[in-house]
């Protein structure tokens, strides 16, 4: 059996670096932006800081941003993990171990903001259990630690073990995998309540005092994962053998119908709140819609994020538009786009605005910065095509042991013709 599972590694590391020369244009593309992002990190790790556009009165920035969008990413993932394995949703549970493993990716590259974010990576070593004091459960910051680590290993055991028995042909024991899909699912909700509590935790910042700010979490989370979900998909289909049932793509934006509106109902909410009072502490979100003190750096931003969210809306609850391909897809986008700006430069930034002796300090990220970003989001980008693929090519039995049964999966449900989203 030892044999066989070294065998099972050696041959997916096989299959995800074999294809043909768009895959390897693809994956040169996103190492050479790898290799950029590296470059730009070595200057920080050589020169401090002091290289980015962070500074004492907004010291979260870029990295921050994006890690708190990518926390909403991989908790996105719970979408498809409670109608596949709860409700036994075949059609979905033939794309799940995807979900799962876009969530895994999600959380690497959330490690990665983080460890940007430090200046110094051995200042882990401070919150590793005897070498230095995680402070659990007492600091929130603990808490966040062990919810992202936990929500990684989580991922990477229920996909792990259900591709390791169709690798070999057999049925996946429930007693193995299905106890920790029950855990997956409140622990993707924590990762984001974690986040959020973070934020609202801080009592010196105003702008993040909010008791709805985990619910805004979650459900921008819910309607941005969705929307990337159907853009990978769309991607599988177009690029692969492997088809993605109609059905996966209707479920998918009737989620984005709710929660794109509840998103805008629920920042609504939040406007109402910080400006019918008046009160001292709407200085942030004036500099934040309206500018302040001649400062409106992201006024035009989180315009646009949320026409961008309306228009979303009004293509998905308009049946003259929402059946239109070209138009979900860009709506998707949009989504994707919207949120980031919403959720990131959105809500950190103004978050330190004014400092605490009412200076108006803007912060834009420096180009190390972006270049580190960059470098994530491409590290992030290649384990998902690698994981992906190689998830793919399992299911749709290239991948199998020799010998081993043709195929234990419950079979998928018919794919209906894909007239309800025609291409106009």
């Amino acid at each position: 059996m030892f044999l066989t599972y070294l065998q099972f590694w050696a041959r997916m590391v096989s299959c995800a670096a074999r294809g043909g020369w768009r895959f390897y244009l693809w994956c040169g593309f996103l190492f050479s932006l790898m290799l950029t992002g590296a470059y730009a990190y070595s200057l920080q790790a050589r020169h401090g800081m002091a290289v980015t556009n962070m500074v004492d009165q907004v010291s979260w920035g870029a990295y921050i941003a994006n890690f708190t969008f990518l926390v909403g990413v991989a908790a996105a993932a719970v979408l498809l993990v409670i109608p596949a394995y709860v409700y036994h949703d075949h059609a979905i549970k033939e794309v799940v171990l995807i979900g799962e493993v876009l969530a895994v990716s999600a959380i690497v590259m959330c490690l990665l903001f983080i460890t940007a974010d430090l200046g110094r990576p051995d200042r882990f070593t401070h919150i590793l259990p005897f070498i230095g004091r995680l402070h659990f459960p007492v600091s929130v910051l603990a808490w966040d630690v062990v919810v992202l680590n936990g929500y990684l290993l989580l991922n990477l055991h229920i996909p792990g073990y259900v591709l390791w028995k169709r690798y070999l042909g057999e049925a996946p024991n429930p007693l193995y995998y299905l106890p920790f899909v029950f855990v997956s699912i409140a622990w993707a909700v924590s990762i984001h309540t974690v986040t959020a509590f973070l934020y609202s935790g801080l009592g010196g910042r105003p702008f993040w005092n909010s008791a709805i700010l985990a619910p805004r979490f979650l459900v921008s989370a819910f309607a941005c994962g969705p929307a990337l979900l159907i853009i990978i998909f769309k991607i599988i289909n177009r690029v692969t053998t492997f088809r993605v049932s109609q059905l996966v793509f209707d479920y998918l934006r009737r989620i984005m119908s709710y929660t794109v509106i509840m998103n805008l109902f629920l920042l609504g909410c939040e406007v109402f709140k910080e400006f019918y009072t008046q009160s001292l502490h709407v200085a942030s979100a004036r500099y934040l819609f309206f500018g302040l003190e001649g400062h409106a750096m992201l006024r035009p931003y989180i315009w646009s994020a949320i026409g961008m969210e309306v228009t979303t809306a009004i293509i998905l609850l308009t049946f003259a538009t929402h059946q239109s391909w070209r138009l979900l897809l860009v709506g998707c986008g949009m989504t994707i786009v919207g949120i980031w700006i919403e959720k990131g430069m959105g809500l950190i930034i103004p978050g330190f605005i004014p400092d605490p002796l009412g200076e108006v300090v803007e912060y834009i990220p420096s180009v190390v910065e972006t270049l580190v970003c960059v470098g994530v989001w491409a590290t992030g980008t290649l384990v998902f095509t690698l994981m992906a693929k190689v998830v793919i090519n399992i299911q749709d039995g290239s991948l199998r042991l020799a010998g081993g049964r043709a195929s234990v999966a419950p079979p998928a449900a018919p794919h209906e013709p894909a007239a309800a989203l025609s291409a106009h």
